[in-house]
């Protein structure tokens, strides 16, 4: 069985104030060439579908398209519920779906799985949303139980518990679980939503083995945590970059191979994952040094989205002008001055002290220079018409 893993699309995510929804849907049609292309048999989505709980009307609209063309190429679609996705919202109507697409929002969900036969026989697919554990840690325990430990590992282990009891009842089954979530050993960005509780944000990776595929959805960077996990486990990332420290990344989906039951044994089923690069619509760089070193690359990365950290000892004037002429995308600006004096402590400033004193000392303390004779001018008179309209009054 042929199945292509995808995460954490973010519909509706801006990138520093600029809309991403344009490159959102390049990379849905994209998703649905590559569909086709490799005639995926199952595509699973675990989680953050959306930016936020309410979604914008253009993103419900780009998802609606982009569920039905999927459906369309004859793939069955399974998706779950992320910490960024309101459940209620994510799973409403998803009794009137169209065959294929399955949305797997709630926790009664977890014990119904999307079966799919191939030739090799059943897989069963198991939705695991995001499960908040203030939320969920008395759905997931009989009548009349305590509720579970205020955890994210303890509602995890409880729903793995009936997804394996919920196998078992299927001899010869392979399993495959959606799960949005934050293993222990996984690497974070600056762009992913803190998920601690108690001061614990994550899933010791033992908790989830014993899965013949574990498709993981929270965390932005792809990564493959199988040795981890102890059974073949992959974050497939998301398909954009949704901060600086994500530059780095190489956005990918992942296309998974299944292949027959495991031996009696306990092994699992054989699986071989392929990652196949998204396409970038815009590099993200970070240049730093001083303005003129950073002007000087504007040829190589104009075409970028840009953070500029700018170094000089003495703040530039017109900075943003300046770097926006060589770097029209430019995103965001850092001063970060090298080679001044740290100040121990905060001036004080006295009643008594001279205003235009004041005022040239605040100027040197941001620029890192003493005021010119042109900006001392320009604070003069701005004084000098401010004392003049108070006397008047």
């Amino acid at each position: 069985m042929r199945i292509l893993h995808t995460s954490d699309w973010h519909l509706g995510r801006t990138l520093h104030k600029v809309d991403l929804h344009e490159h959102q849907a390049a990379f849905l049609d994209w998703l649905v060439d590559l569909v086709t292309e490799r005639q995926v048999d199952v595509v699973v989505i675990p989680g953050d579908v959306y930016d936020r709980a309410v979604p914008a009307v253009t993103s419900v609209k780009l998802l609606d398209s982009a569920l039905a063309r999927l459906a369309g190429t004859g793939a069955t679609v399974v998706l779950t519920s992320g910490n960024h996705d309101s459940p209620e919202r994510l799973g409403f109507g998803r009794g009137l779906m169209r065959a294929g697409i399955h949305l797997l929002t709630d926790v009664p969900g977890i014990e119904h799985p999307v079966s799919v036969e191939d030739e090799h026989g059943e897989v069963l697919f198991f939705g695991l949303p995001y499960l908040e554990p203030d939320r969920v840690r008395t759905e997931l325990v009989a009548d009349g139980e305590p509720p579970l430990a205020r955890s994210h590992e303890a509602v995890t282990r409880a729903a793995l518990e009936r997804v394996r009891e919920r196998a078992a009842a299927h001899p010869g089954a392979r399993t495959v679980v959606l799960a949005h979530t934050f293993v222990t050993g996984g690497e974070a960005s600056d762009s992913e939503r803190d998920l601690s509780v108690g001061g614990v944000d994550s899933v010791p990776a033992g908790v989830l083995s014993g899965i013949d595929y574990l498709a993981l959805g929270h965390l932005h960077g792809c990564q493959d945590l199988t040795r981890t996990v102890g059974a073949p486990a992959w974050y497939s990332g998301s398909p954009l970059a949704f901060s600086f420290s994500e530059r780095t990344h190489r956005k990918s989906v992942l296309l998974v191979e299944l292949g027959a039951p495991g031996s009696a044994s306990g092994e699992g089923a054989e699986v071989t994952v392929e990652r196949i690069e998204t396409p970038v619509p815009r590099r993200l760089t970070e240049l730093r040094g001083t303005l003129e070193q950073i002007l000087a690359q504007s040829e190589k990365h104009g075409s970028d989205w840009v953070k500029a950290i700018v170094t000089d000892p003495v703040r530039p004037a017109h900075l943003q002008e300046q770097l926006r002429e060589g770097f029209p995308h430019l995103l965001l600006t850092e001063y970060a001055p090298e080679g001044r004096e740290a100040r121990e402590g905060t001036p004080v400033v006295r009643r008594e002290a001279n205003p235009l004193e004041v005022m040239d000392q605040f100027l040197a303390d941001v620029t890192g220079g003493a005021p010119t004779s042109a900006e001392h001018d320009v604070i003069e008179r701005a004084y000098r018409h401010v004392r003049r309209q108070q006397e008047a009054s």
